[in-house]
C-alpha cells in the first residue's frame, strides 16, 4: 500500500480547532462569549479581521459545499446589505473604541451577484465606523462569468487589491457536469482587467477529483491556468458529501476512483512545482513574488475560517448568514437560513445560533495545529507536553515517523518534504476530539 492510499482517510481541514463538528454547543453561552469578544478586542488593540458571507448565486454549482441561496431575484440585495450593516452596528456596541480593520474578505455564495453600488454601500458603511490599516488586506471572491469591470473598479477604488476566481476546471465536459461554466476567454478578460486596475494578488481555485476528470483534463486545466499565471493557486480536493449536498448525486457515476484521484493530485502538484509555484501549505501554492509566499518564508503565515492569510489577527468577526467568527478563545456561527438571520438582526439580536468556548487544553492543541499547518513544524514547553500527552494520538505519530513524514525531537516535530501532502493527517495526531468521537470523524472529506 502506498502512502497516499494509506493516509487518504476522512479528516478535518482545520480552519479552526476544535473543528465545527466537535464544538461543545451545549456549554456555549453568549454572555461568556461576549466577555471573550471584548477581552480579545482590548488585548490586541482593537485589531480584527472581517469575513462577510454573501450567500446568493443565480445558479447552483453542484460540486459546491457552501451555504448558498439560489435566486435570480436581485431585489434581495438591498435588504441583505441593510441587515449586514445592522449586524455590524451590534458588534460596534461591544467595542470600547473604533475597531482597526487589518483584513476584510467578501465570500459566498457569489459576492459579484451583488451590484457594484450595493457592494460599495456595504463597504462604505463598515469603513466609516472603523480605522483601516494602511496595509490592510482586502479581497473578494469573484465568478469569472459575472465579475464585471465595474465590480473590479469599484472595489479597487475602495482599497481592494486581492481577488480569488473560482475556476475549478477548464474542461467543458467537467464544467457541464458541475454546472460551473466560464470560458478561458472570459477568465482571461477578467484577469487582464484586474491587473490593469492594480490588483496585485490574483488567486485561482482549482479542484481535483471532480466528475469526468482524467489526467489529460487536469493537465489541460493547469496548462490554461499557467497561461494566465495567477499569483496564488488553491488546488483543493473535491469533497463528495451527497448526504449534505444532494445535487452531488447527479454525477456519482462520473467520479474518478480513489487511485485516479490520487494521480490527479500528484500530476497537478508536479506541474505547479515545476512552473515556479511553491507549496506553502495545505492545498495552497504561490509564486515567490506573492505576499502569501513571503509570509510563509518569514514564519508569519496564519490560518482561519477564510483560509491562509498574511494577517495574524486574534479576532475574526463573521457577518452574514452562516458566517463563523473567532474570538481566539472561542468560536461562533450565525443562523444559516437567510430569512431567520435577517429577522434576528432586525430584532436587535446578534444572529449567533451556536458556538464553542475553548478550554485551556483546546488552546494548547490549537497552537500546535496552527504551527503545523502554517510552518510545517511545532514546538512545545514541558508544561504544554504534560497537558497534551494523554490526549494526542501516539500510535499515529509513530506511524508518521516510521513512514518518514515527520521527524521527532524532544520538544519539537518537523514535517519532512515527503510529509507536506499529509499535513492534515499529521494535525489529526494532535486532535484530541478525533480519538473520542470516531462517528463524527467519518463525516469529514478525505484528506487527499
Amino acid at each position: 500500500m502506498n502512502l497516499i492510499e494509506k493516509y487518504n482517510v476522512p479528516g478535518p481541514r482545520y480552519t479552526s480547532y476544535p473543528t465545527v463538528p466537535y464544538w461543545d454547543v451545549k456549554s456555549f453561552n453568549l454572555k461568556t462569549w461576549e466577555e471573550r469578544l471584548r477581552y480579545s478586542f482590548l488585548n490586541y488593540g482593537g485589531r480584527l479581521s472581517i469575513y462577510i458571507h454573501l450567500p446568493f448565486c443565480e445558479s447552483l454549482c453542484t460540486y459546491c459545499g457552501c451555504n448558498t441561496r439560489i435566486t435570480k431575484n436581485h431585489s434581495v440585495e438591498e435588504s441583505y446589505v441593510d441587515t449586514l450593516l445592522k449586524e455590524w452596528s451590534l458588534y460596534l456596541k461591544s467595542f470600547p473604541t473604533k475597531p482597526v480593520v487589518k483584513e476584510l474578505h467578501l465570500g459566498g455564495g457569489t459576492p459579484t451577484f451583488f451590484s457594484s453600488g450595493n457592494l460599495k454601500r456595504l463597504i462604505d458603511g463598515i469603513f466609516k465606523t472603523s480605522i483601516i490599516e494602511s496595509d490592510a488586506e482586502l479581497g473578494f471572491e469573484g465568478h469569472p462569468a459575472n465579475t464585471s469591470f465595474e465590480h473590479l473598479k469599484t472595489l479597487s477604488e475602495l482599497g481592494f487589491d486581492r481577488v480569488s476566481f473560482g475556476i475549478q476546471d477548464f474542461d467543458p465536459k467537467v464544467q457541464q457536469l458541475i454546472n460551473r461554466k466560464q470560458s478561458f476567454e472570459q477568465v482571461r478578460e477578467v484577469v487582464d482587467q484586474a491587473r490593469s486596475l492594480g490588483y496585485n494578488s490574483i488567486n485561482f481555485d482549482l479542484i481535483y477529483g471532480l466528475p469526468a476528470q482524467n489526467i489529460e483534463s487536469v493537465e489541460f486545466t493547469l496548462e490554461q491556468t499557467l497561461r494566465l499565471r495567477p499569483d496564488r493557486i488553491a488546488f483543493y480536493s473535491y469533497a463528495h458529501v451527497p448526504g449534505i449536498k444532494p445535487a452531488q448525486k447527479s454525477y456519482e457515476s462520473f467520479l474518478p476512483d480513489h487511485l485516479l484521484k490520487q494521480e490527479l493530485y500528484t500530476t497537478g502538484k508536479k506541474i505547479l512545482l515545476e512552473n515556479g509555484y511553491a507549496d506553502i501549505g495545505m492545498d495552497h501554492f504561490a509564486l515567490e513574488s506573492d505576499s502569501l509566499y513571503q509570509s510563509f518564508r518569514k514564519g508569519e503565515l496564519h490560518r482561519n475560517f477564510m483560509g491562509y492569510t498574511t494577517k495574524k489577527t486574534r479576532l475574526l468577526v463573521g457577518l452574514g448568514a452562516s458566517s463563523i467568527g473567532d474570538v481566539w478563545s472561542g468560536f461562533n456561527q450565525n443562523e444559516k437560513r437567510v430569512e431567520t438571520y435577517q429577522e434576528l438582526v432586525n430584532n436587535g439580536q446578534l444572529p449567533i445560533v451556536k458556538g464553542h468556548l475553548c478550554s485551556p487544553d483546546d488552546m494548547i492543541l490549537r497552537h500546535q495545529i496552527l504551527n503545523l499547518i502554517c510552518r510545517y513544524q511545532t514546538t512545545w514547553t514541558n508544561a504544554e507536553w504534560r497537558a497534551m500527552e494523554n490526549t494526542i494520538n501516539h500510535e499515529l505519530l509513530d506511524q508518521l515517523e516510521t513512514d518518514g513524514l515527520i521527524k521527532r525531537y524532544k520538544n519539537k516535530i518537523v514535517i519532512t518534504s515527503e510529509g507536506k501532502p499529509f499535513v492534515r493527517n499529521i494535525c489529526m495526531a494532535f486532535d484530541a476530539h478525533l480519538l473520542t468521537n470516531k462517528e463524527v470523524k467519518a463525516s469529514f472529506s478525505k484528506t487527499i
